[in-house]
Parts: C-alpha cells; sequence; structure tokens
C-alpha cells in the first residue's frame, strides 16, 4: 500500500512538472546555438521552430528585404529537384512547414510527426547548408516576394505612398516621425553577393535558437550535439540602432481612405514613455483598462461606436498606445470629444480601484489557457526568449499580479503628459457629400452651357 501511494505520489509530481511550462530543458551547444527542449502534451507530434535573429530593422530602407527574400530562397531546392522535390520529401515524411520574416527575426515553423523528427531535422539543416543561390531560383524568389507585397511596386503605388494614401493610421504616423520607410523595399536590385553575405553573416548557429516542443526522442540530445554541433560559428554582427522619433508630426490629421463612405476611424496614438520600474505587464494592463473605459463610454454609455479597441504597437524603439474606435462619419467629434472627458476624468480621479482589480484578475487568470498544445506552446517560447533565463521563462502571471494600482496610475499620468496623435481615416465624400458635389458640377455644366448659348447668340 505504501509503495501503491508513493507511485501515486511519483505520477502527481511528474504530471505537475510537465504542467509547468516556464521551465525547459535549455542549453548552449558549443558552437553557440541555442537549444531549448519540452516534452510536451501532445503524443506523436513535434512542433519545431528555429529562430534566427535577423530581420529587416536590420537593413537599411532599401535593402530591408534581404532576409525576407533570402527566407524564401532558402526553400527553393538542395538539389537538381528544386523547389518541389524538397516539398516532396517533407511530405514524404508527414510534416509542414513555413517560415515568417519579422522586423526581429526570421524564423521557419515545422509541425512534424514524432517518429520522424530526426529526420526533419536533416532537411531544415539541408536547407539552411546546401540550398544553390542560382541567379534562376534568386529571380523566382523575388517574384514570389513582389506577389506577397501586393505585385510590382508602380509609380502609382509609390505615388499614393508619398501622399499618404498606402499606410494605415499607426503605420502613416511613424512614416512622419521617421520610424518607419516612407516607402515599401523593393526587390529587383538586391544581388546574389548580397544573399550570400546575409547567408554567411546571419544564418550561424551562435545567431540562432532552436526550440523543440512535443514527444521527443530520447536520442534528441546527442543527435543535435552530432549535427547541428558541427555547424560553424561566426564572429557576432551587431544590429543596427532601432530608430528613435526624429521628426515632426501634426498633432491631428485627416487621411482619405477610399472615396464614398459613411463611415470613419477615429485613432489616438500615445507614445509610450520610458519610466523607471515600469514594465510591459503595467503597460498591458492600462491598455486593458483603456480599452474597456472606451467600451463602456462609446457604446454602452453614448451608442456612438460598436467595438472600440486599445492597442500597443512598437515602431522601431518606440512603443505607441493607441485608443480606436469605428464610427459614423458625422459622429466623429463627438466620440473626440468623449475620449477628451474620459482624459480629465481619469487624470483627475485616477483608476477606479475595483475596476482595476477586475481587469487585473481577469489577465492573471488568462494565463491558465492562454497556451494550449504543442504549436502554442512552441509559438510562445518564441514569442517570450527575451524573458528566457537559466531553463526558465519568466512567468508573466507573476507579473501581473505585482502591478500595483500606483503603478497603473503613473504609468496613466506619463502617458497623458503629451497630448499625442490623432488620425482620422475617412471616404472623401459621404454619400450626400458626394450627390450635392455631383449636383454642384451638373449645375455648372448647365450654366457652361447656357453661358455659351448665350455668347453664341450674340456673336451672330
Amino acid at each position: 500500500m505504501r509503495c501503491l501511494l508513493f507511485i501515486c505520489v511519483l505520477l502527481g509530481a511528474a504530471q505537475s512538472f510537465a504542467l509547468d511550462r516556464f521551465s525547459v530543458e535549455g542549453y548552449q551547444l558549443p558552437n553557440g546555438l541555442q537549444l531549448i527542449l519540452k516534452p510536451g502534451y501532445e503524443r506523436g507530434h513535434v512542433s519545431i521552430r528555429l529562430v534566427v535573429g535577423v530581420g529587416m530593422d536590420d537593413f537599411s530602407c532599401a535593402d530591408q528585404q534581404l532576409p525576407h527574400l533570402l527566407e524564401h530562397l532558402l526553400f527553393s531546392g538542395v538539389d537538381d529537384s528544386g523547389e518541389g522535390g524538397l516539398e516532396e520529401r517533407m511530405q514524404a515524411l508527414g510534416g509542414e512547414w513555413n517560415a515568417y520574416t519579422s522586423n526581429a527575426d526570421t524564423t521557419f515553423v515545422i509541425e512534424a510527426p514524432a517518429k520522424n523528427q530526426r529526420k526533419i531535422l536533416d532537411l531544415l539543416l539541408s536547407l539552411l547548408t546546401r540550398t544553390q543561390m542560382t541567379d534562376q531560383r534568386i529571380s523566382e524568389a523575388k517574384q514570389v516576394v513582389e506577389r506577397e507585397d501586393g505585385g510590382h511596386y508602380s509609380h502609382l503605388q509609390r505615388w499614393l505612398d508619398r501622399q499618404d494614401l498606402g499606410h494605415s493610421a499607426s503605420n502613416q504616423l511613424a512614416v512622419e516621425l521617421g520610424l518607419k520607410c516612407a516607402e515599401r523595399a523593393e526587390v529587383h536590385n538586391l544581388t546574389r553577393q548580397q544573399l550570400e553575405a546575409v547567408r554567411n553573416t546571419w544564418y550561424a548557429p551562435n545567431n540562432m535558437t532552436l526550440i523543440m516542443v512535443g514527444d521527443l526522442d530520447r536520442l534528441l540530445p546527442a543527435y543535435l550535439e552530432r549535427t547541428y554541433g558541427a555547424l560553424e560559428p561566426v564572429d557576432p554582427s551587431e544590429h543596427l540602432p532601432l530608430p528613435a522619433i526624429e521628426a515632426r508630426a501634426d498633432t491631428e490629421r485627416t487621411l482619405v481612405r477610399g472615396v464614398v463612405g459613411e463611415t470613419a476611424k477615429l485613432h489616438w496614438l500615445l507614445p509610450e514613455p520610458v519610466i523607471d520600474d515600469q514594465n510591459d505587464e503595467t503597460w498591458d494592463l492600462l491598455r486593458d483598462y483603456l480599452e474597456w473605459s472606451l467600451y463602456n463610454e462609446l457604446r454602452l454609455k453614448h451608442g456612438l461606436s460598436y467595438g472600440p479597441w486599445a492597442e500597443r504597437e512598437v515602431f522601431g524603439g518606440v512603443s505607441f498606445l493607441s485608443l480606436n474606435a469605428d464610427l459614423a462619419r458625422d459622429d466623429v467629434a463627438k466620440a473626440q470629444q468623449v475620449m477628451g472627458e474620459l482624459k480629465q476624468r481619469l487624470l483627475k480621479d485616477g483608476l477606479d480601484p475595483q475596476t482595476f482589480t477586475r481587469l487585473k484578475n481577469a489577465a492573471v487568470a488568462r494565463q491558465a489557457w492562454a497556451v494550449q498544445g504543442n504549436s502554442a506552446l512552441a509559438d510562445y517560447y518564441w514569442s517570450a526568449l527575451g524573458d528566457y533565463d537559466g531553463g526558465r521563462f519568466a512567468d508573466p502571471s507573476k507579473r501581473l499580479q505585482a502591478v500595483t494600482l500606483e503603478q497603473a496610475n503613473s504609468a496613466l499620468r506619463h502617458l497623458f503628459a503629451k497630448p499625442g496623435y490623432v488620425r482620422i481615416e475617412k471616404p472623401l465624400f459621404s454619400y450626400n457629400g458626394l450627390t450635392v458635389a455631383l449636383a454642384a458640377a451638373l449645375s455648372v455644366l448647365v450654366l457652361m452651357f447656357v453661358g455659351w448659348r448665350i455668347w453664341r447668340r450674340r456673336t451672330r
């Protein structure tokens, strides 16, 4: 009986350990490759994420598509069978893969059957080391990147971007402030030499993290040391400094979106100030509070917007917290008034303690079910690499619980210390406005015609 009880205790302890998603087996190979391994919840399946520390922000505006183009080129084939042969090999192993290039990194995402995990890792290693950069493959990869970005970047599209017609409100503000490139980076001028330099400089084991979650092979560590451990490290490259606000932008602007319509979007964008002892969780809770306040004011009390929202975005080295609302175009001024009154009330009275506690408890509770399954767990580790240290990821629920009402009120006061930037997106005309404009234009034509007839009669 005692032995049975002891076994039950051990099984319970093992299950509790497995459910601790913040604890992983993490270590570095001698060549600098960082490994994060985690037995997952789903049997027979493995999620793989290979994160390469190079993204679009590591290049100038003209060359920002280099890491994106290289990502596509690496799927063009490792032998004469080309891209199709490479995909057939992955299909034969029962796996699926893709890759994504962001401002900060390039990540290869693979879902695989556990029984073939080492063979699929072999295929990934071949992709990284044996891809042949021929002129034909580079040309085909350029066409794919152009299509993903909306097709050939025509002179008209470039002109529209320069006229503030090709960006969302937040992106347009980032362009005005010098935090984002004004025009889309093109690929047709990028060369094979540049692509080879990116691969040789950045695609090195000491600039990579391999994340694996799921039904891991018992011999996986030895395999990784023998194969991926044979990659040669390089001298680390320095990342370009993230851009800061270097230009001025209008406090309020109206951006034309479409020709005719009765709707509008209101965006109030506020740069998040850097405050000592404030972390992301403070700003996340403040965002949740402001979103609830917008919902309460704009929808429940005034019926102006069905789904107002608050959002956090990062451009360069600057974070923005924005208050946003979908509106009827005639309600924009009223919504601005309501937002202004909300700001004054919050600055005067501070955050409501009961509401803040309720939203904080909801955010903490959300952490218990926010990450489910091998794939979600692998994505979580990918997104939280900055919080990883010594075999553990930081627990966001603990940091959320540590945020005090006083800290949130301090962040609120600093956030509203400056007016921020208002951007209103709406079509050029309302339906009534278009009708009036057409009637006026028709009247002008009629008057011109009548005047011409009168002039003709007088000149006879």
